[in-house]
């Protein structure tokens, strides 16, 4: 499994993104499907709707209808995880998404 922050999904679409060619090419060798949660997934939406407008959000959403990106959905649990998390690294600060794909690791181990 591949945890996906937002960044690289910005990047696999963004061709402007720095990082673009070097998730392009890493996303060839991962396997799939891609993982991410909403707070990503709704991030990265965000940020692809000011750069590009709908066809770069478009572009996002034909991930998850090809099954190269698929949420992983929080129990409740988990989402207390993130509250602690965005608490205890508020001056960092950890955001939702951030705290999100942490607190999903925590949960499987990954960390």
């Amino acid at each position: 499994m591949t945890l996906c922050d937002a960044s690289a999904l910005i990047a696999l679409i963004n061709q402007d993104d720095d990082n673009h060619g070097r998730c392009v090419n890493a996303l060839s060798a991962l396997p799939a499907p891609l993982v991410t949660t909403w707070p990503c997934f709704t991030e990265a939406m965000y940020l692809l709707g000011r750069y590009g407008g709908w066809p770069a959000q478009m572009e996002l959403w034909s991930y998850v209808v090809d099954q190269i990106l698929v949420f992983h959905f929080s129990d409740k649990p988990e989402q207390m995880r993130m509250q602690v998390l965005m608490e205890q690294y508020r001056d960092i600060p950890m955001d939702l998404a951030d705290a999100s794909l942490v607190a999903h690791s925590l949960e499987f181990g990954a960390c």
